[in-house]
């Protein structure tokens, strides 16, 4: 699953500056608010040529370096950052960040916003240590400025939590969303669309640890909060149905997946446009759903068009490149297709361990999709040492009681038979067998 989303909230907004700054010109003041609407509607791309206007407009009445244009180029930016204009969207960004420290002061809480902002595109594109001293930084100031209760703090605890969940991290993300969580409850009332973010990332982040359980209500409470505050066709909501689909196709329900997820494609496709980085995440995952469903020739394309998206518009060395070269690899596999699949998994694995880091999950399930693949060819003992390092790695970063741990071993267990090695491939079957009796009568079937 590729979408954790944690969206920023819009901190500049017009009639919320002070007094003294309200000579601004009717035509700024129009042009803002008409894009404000569309971006909470969703209207990215509509609101951009209105944005840009009011900062044609904002730098002509302020100058280039005031406090108050660099909160319509922050917004600007944002709009660039959620089409996929990441190119576009980081001198904005940077720029922004200029100005409201030299206007502001190093400890301003626009100043936090814009070190928060950044992070965040940084993050997107798989950038995570370049992210998380901006995110840190952000924390501190807000936190001085603002109280530790303060919805901007909360916005920031959501997203760095967010990085960590991406990392791998955990067990440092869960209490970083559950502070998020009571904030915003307390300040917006619990059906606000802010909770609903925080909400979408707790339940992602229990369905990566395996706790479906808890998961579910989280989703289908998001996705309630977020159609009824900002209606049944904004990008928010295809998130909580995309979301909520891969959790059904994880516990087995393709069927009740589906419609889902085609749901989330088409709104993800108008809002945002066929090419944009959300819309290959859809794709992927419905493509998923057709390969559960026996639909292999309806899938390829599908995992076709999403590399290509994804290549596109992140780099050829983004974490999202290899979780498409994954999905496809994994499609070649079990149709036997070895030699196609094995250089997409070692590309795969590669990127994932120069962007992720060596221990992290993702790095395990290349490690097992690639042994299954020297499985598959009889090169049993090149996949032995593989197992192990995957399993070393869901262990520590999962935990004994996992469900992928479960997979692997299996998995592992079956190339131990192949060897001769049966009373140690005895041991990890016994050991698949309790934890996903474990984990069977921790997550009951609905």
């Amino acid at each position: 699953m590729f979408s954790r989303l944690a969206l920023p909230l819009v901190l500049t907004i017009l009639w919320l500056w002070p007094a003294s700054l309200h000579a601004q010109s009717e035509a700024l003041t129009e042009a803002f608010q008409q894009g404000l609407s569309l971006y909470k509607a969703g209207r990215y791309e509509q609101a951009i040529p209105l944005w840009r206007k009011a900062l044609e407009l904002g730098e002509q009445e302020y100058g280039p370096v005031h406090a108050t244009t660099a909160g319509l180029i922050n917004d600007l930016a944002q709009l660039y950052r959620l089409q996929g204009r990441y190119a576009e969207a980081e001198p904005l960004y940077k720029r922004a960040l200029v100005i409201r420290e030299k206007a502001l002061g190093p400890d301003h809480p626009d100043v936090g916003e814009s070190l928060n902002n950044l992070a965040l595109l940084y993050q997107t594109q798989g950038q995570y240590s370049q992210a998380e001293p901006l995110y840190r930084r952000a924390l501190a100031i807000l936190e001085k400025a603002l109280g530790k209760a303060h919805p901007y703090v909360a916005t920031n605890l959501n997203n760095l939590a967010s990085l960590y969940n991406a990392q791998g991290r955990y067990a440092e993300a869960v209490p970083l969303y559950k502070r998020a969580l009571a904030i915003k409850e307390k300040v917006f009332g619990l059906e606000h669309a802010n909770v609903a973010n925080t909400l979408n990332n707790l339940a992602e982040l229990y369905r990566v640890q395996g706790n479906t359980a808890e998961a579910e209500p989280l989703h289908k409470r998001a996705l309630a909060i977020r159609e009824k505050a900002l209606g049944p066709a904004h990008p928010d909501v295809a998130n909580s149905l995309n979301n909520l689909a891969e959790l059904y196709r994880e516990q087995g329900k393709a069927t009740k997946a589906v419609p889902l997820q085609k749901r989330a494609l088409a709104i993800r496709e108008k809002a945002l446009g066929r090419d944009h980085p959300s819309v290959a995440t859809s794709l992927n995952n419905l493509a998923l759903l057709y390969k559960a469903l026996g639909k292999d020739a309806e899938a390829e394309p599908l995992h076709k068009r999403v590399l290509a998206i994804f290549e596109k518009a992140l780099g050829p060395d983004h974490p999202k490149v290899a979780s498409s070269l994954n999905n496809l690899a994994e499609l070649y596999r079990e149709q036997g297709k070895t030699n196609e699949a094995e250089p997409l998994h070692k590309r795969a694995l590669a990127i994932r361990e120069k962007a992720l880091g060596p221990t992290h999950p993702d790095v395990a399930t290349s490690l097992n999709n690639l042994a299954l693949l020297y499985r598959a060819q009889g090169r049993y003992a090149e996949a032995v040492p593989l197992y192990k390092r995957a399993l070393a790695i869901i262990e520590k970063a999962l935990g004994p009681d996992h469900p992928i741990l479960a997979h692997i071993l299996t998995n592992y267990a079956t190339v131990l038979s192949k060897t001769g090695r049966q009373a140690e491939a005895r041991n990890l079957e016994a050991r698949a067998k309790a934890i996903r009796s474990k984990r069977a009568n921790k997550n009951p079937p609905r």
